[in-house]
């Protein structure tokens, strides 16, 4: 199984040491960065990219649960810069893009 897929704006990953998927969406423009990563399920990791639109796949992933959050913006953000919303879950997030960056790179 792949371990990674990625869009324009998304990425998602699965570990076959823990058999967790996660995925991130990411905004970078002039006007500031916008980042969310989600813990999803096998299903919508294997649905991913199988639709003719990114913001169908943004879509999919955004009804996973949501384990961290970082807006900068020049409009600003309603909230905290930036919201761990699983502390575990983004730690093995973290981990699983370093072994993926590790073996690929």
């Amino acid at each position: 199984m792949k371990t990674m897929k990625k869009g324009n704006n998304w990425t998602a990953y699965y570990d076959p040491d823990t058999g967790r998927y996660f995925a991130e969406i990411m905004y970078t423009s002039r006007e500031g960065r916008e980042q969310y990563n989600y813990e999803i399920t096998q299903d919508i990791y294997d649905r991913l990219g199988s639709f003719g639109d990114d913001i169908d796949n943004e879509r999919l992933i955004k009804t996973a649960k949501m384990t961290y959050s970082f807006e900068n913006t020049m409009y600003g953000t309603l909230g905290p810069e930036r919201t761990v919303w699983d502390e575990e879950a983004d730690e093995s997030m973290k981990e699983t893009v370093h072994k993926h960056e590790a073996t690929e790179g």
